[in-house]
């Protein structure tokens, strides 16, 4: 039997959206005031689901309690509080959207997530504006 098991997080974070190569004003052309050289935040949330088949002995897809301590330790740790773009590595040289930040958050959880588990994160920018890994 497959099940999808869930889990909620949060972390709030600044970011800019910028493309290094253009000038201020193709940037805010682009990117509106989300180029603003002084950053802006986010409340970000987080929904985790991991879909897999029930194990007959524990009754669990996966523990939930691992599941909260993975995205606490590898998601919550790394980008709350910080400004995206100067102090997580991946950004660097990427820009900070929603799409490539749910893409990066994925990429963390499947590579300590067993091959069994299917994985999708859906972040959540703003309310009403989201993003889904895989689609």
């Amino acid at each position: 039997m497959r099940v999808a098991v869930f889990r909620k997080a949060h972390f709030n974070a600044a970011h800019r959206l910028h493309i290094k190569d253009w000038s201020d004003e193709k940037n805010a052309e682009v990117f509106g005031v989300c180029s603003n050289k002084y950053y802006h935040g986010h409340n970000y949330e987080l929904d985790v689901k991991v879909t897999g088949e029930v194990d007959p002995v524990t009754g669990m897809v996966i523990d939930l309690k691992d599941l909260k301590d993975l995205i606490e330790e590898k998601i919550e740790k790394r980008f709350d509080h910080k400004n995206l773009n100067e102090e997580v590595e991946e950004f660097k040289d990427m820009n900070p959207t929603a799409e490539n930040i749910c893409f990066v958050i994925w990429n963390i959880l499947r590579e300590h997530l067993e091959d069994r588990l299917d994985l999708k994160v859906r972040l959540y920018e703003t309310p009403r504006n989201y993003v889904e890994y895989p689609a």
